[in-house]
């Protein structure tokens, strides 16, 4: 493929120079909607549409990065290994996210190559299998708090608990899950990599699912570690170490809301650095949803960033023009 961007001829005259990056995290929504079974045509179809808002961006000249989640693709990754137990060797969970990385890194490539092809772009698109060290020392090994895999009932969870080692608790009242700990991303293995696949202005899919979790030893040595990182923590890491401007977060809501989904909601256009720590602090964003995106903005713009911008994928484009999403500034 070729690495040279084709601009549009009705390209914006304010268009940013095609240096200019932009880090995009995609949440899950962008590639297995909730209402959805999430079958591997419904997720080539919703990241066809997520791309188709993408590479809107390109054409305005913004040099791509992406991330994205895979909480229900790692989940049911861990459930083949549950159903196939008794037949094939089982998987460990760093090589799931390893596993996952690579396929969906694979979905959302063949997706934006088309949708660059669709509106007459070139440009080469790539997928880093990414690994992010983490402290073994990290407080999150000793209380694993993030569900993983399948449901399952109590005698299961206790042969669980006491066969394979497992932290096993119950779930919202559906069962018992497996939790695993998620350890703060420290530093990007590849980085260099990537910052040279940015230099040659390539389409970059990086740091899948939070990246893998390994452990590095008196002498470098890298091993993986049971464990998942938060995506949007790996994302403000990423973005910050390659020097980005602006930082989008992709979710299912198109704007940061107080009280969410109560009688006095209110929406935010912007909200400044003071007032998101203050908010995280007073748990209007809960750790299961909003907490690690408002968490992960503080993160960026206390490292340099200049904002921060939360909405929903189809309104990438508008929310980069101020129309609409919410605001992260210092």
């Amino acid at each position: 493929m070729d690495t040279v961007t084709d601009a549009p001829k009705d390209a914006p005259k304010n268009a940013p120079p095609a240096t200019a990056s932009v880090v995009i995290a995609l949440g899950g929504n962008a590639i297995t909607p909730a209402h959805l079974e999430g079958n591997i045509p419904e997720q080539f179809e919703s990241t066809r549409n997520t791309c188709e808002h993408i590479v809107r961006l390109v054409e305005r000249g913004y040099n791509v990065l992406l991330t994205h989640g895979n909480g229900p693709q790692v989940g049911n990754v861990l459930r083949r290994v549950e159903f196939s137990r008794k037949d094939v060797y089982p998987l460990p969970l760093d090589v799931c996210v390893a596993d996952t990385e690579g396929g969906m890194g694979y979905m959302i490539q063949q997706c934006m190559e088309n949708a660059l092809r669709k509106h007459r772009l070139k440009k080469s698109i790539i997928t880093v299998i990414t690994q992010i060290i983490v402290d073994t020392a990290d407080p999150a090994f000793l209380k694993p708090t993030k569900p993983v895999g399948p449901f399952m009932g109590i005698e299961e969870a206790e042969v669980r608990r006491k066969v394979d080692g497992w932290h096993v608790v119950e779930d919202a009242g559906r069962g018992y899950r497996r939790v695993v700990p998620s350890p703060r991303p420290i530093r990007i293995v590849e980085i260099n990599a990537i910052r040279a696949l940015i230099r040659e202005n390539c389409i970059l899919i990086a740091c899948g699912g939070g990246g893998i979790p390994v452990a590095s030893d008196a002498d470098g040595n890298l091993r993986g570690v049971e464990g998942v990182i938060d995506k949007d923590l790996a994302t403000a890491l990423l973005a910050g170490d390659v020097g980005a401007e602006t930082l989008i977060i992709s979710t299912g809501t198109e704007k940061v809301a107080l009280h969410y989904k109560k009688s006095n909601q209110q929406l935010l256009d912007v909200i400044h650095l003071p007032d998101a720590r203050r908010y995280l602090a007073e748990g209007h964003f809960p750790a299961g949803s909003m907490g690690p995106k408002i968490e992960a903005a503080i993160q960026f713009i206390e490292r340099g960033g200049k904002e921060v911008i939360i909405t929903t994928p189809e309104h990438l484009s508008h929310a980069l023009d101020g129309k609409t999403g919410t605001r992260i500034l210092a």
